[in-house]
């Protein structure tokens, strides 16, 4: 008898310990929607269209071919960003402009890729990933606005130095003009083009291109297909970039 109401008072206590658990993962998964409405809220509601689809954008699986994309993006290099198209040897850069990680490999070794994408040294391919939300949508669709003028490279770097934290909701069409007026866009081209979300399908094209060729993460950088040694710290590193660069041909 004691037995069978030791063990019950065991399985009372398990099940509330679960109960609690199941209260807590409700609670934080409540809690993680809310931050997302929030974020959404305080983005400018003239992007709204923008954000349409945006859970799509980063689960869907198919690329649509018939969406609209900057002149430089590329159907065989999954919608990336082009510069140097016959150039050897390639390197693809998957980044999210949100991404903390995106911006230490930026201020480390991104004037080196930038120097490649405009010396002609070698084919750069820039993706514009969306894994942390809806502002990543938001970004991406205006760095593709900006590659309309010949600025991507000037605004990737503008929006990298300027990163904001993941979806606070800083990005609204006002500072996003600014943005694209300091680097040299035409304000009003510019901003219909990121107020109607011109390329916001192009940015779930990349999204999709992505997960189809595993990459899980950001940045991923690859030389001629090959993702740079993450362990060995060229993500990081200028000089072992640059070793990185060396060893497969780039001059």
């Amino acid at each position: 008898m004691a037995e069978e109401s030791k063990e019950s008072r065991s399985q009372a206590r398990l099940a509330a310990a679960a109960e609690r658990k199941a209260l807590a993962e409700a609670a934080a998964k409540k809690a993680r929607k809310s931050r997302v409405l929030v974020s959404l809220a305080v983005i400018s509601p003239i992007l709204l269209v923008v954000i349409v689809g945006v859970s799509i954008s980063l689960v869907k699986s198919k690329v649509d071919s018939t969406v609209a994309a900057p002149s430089v993006a590329s159907k065989v290099d999954g919608y990336g960003l082009v510069f140097n198209d016959t150039a050897k040897p390639q390197i693809d850069v998957w980044e999210d402009f949100q991404c903390p990680a995106c911006k230490t490999f930026e201020d480390a070794n991104g004037a080196q890729v930038r120097e490649l994408a405009q010396n002609g040294k070698a084919r750069v391919v820039y993706h514009a990933l969306s894994f942390l939300g809806a502002e990543s949508v938001i970004l991406a669709n205006a760095s593709a606005c900006s590659a309309d003028e010949g600025k991507f490279l000037d605004f990737h770097d503008y929006l990298f130095k300027n990163q904001k934290p993941e979806n606070s909701g800083y990005w609204g069409l006002s500072r996003l003009t600014a943005a694209g007026v300091a680097v040299g866009l035409n304000q009003s081209t510019f901003e219909a083009c990121v107020k109607s979300g011109k390329y916001a399908k192009w940015v779930e094209n990349i999204a999709a291109d992505g997960a189809k060729s595993n990459v899980n993460q950001t940045p991923t950088v690859l030389i001629n297909g090959k993702e740079i040694d993450r362990n060995a710290g060229a993500y990081i590193d200028t000089a072992l970039f640059k070793k990185a660069l060396a060893d497969a041909g780039v001059k």
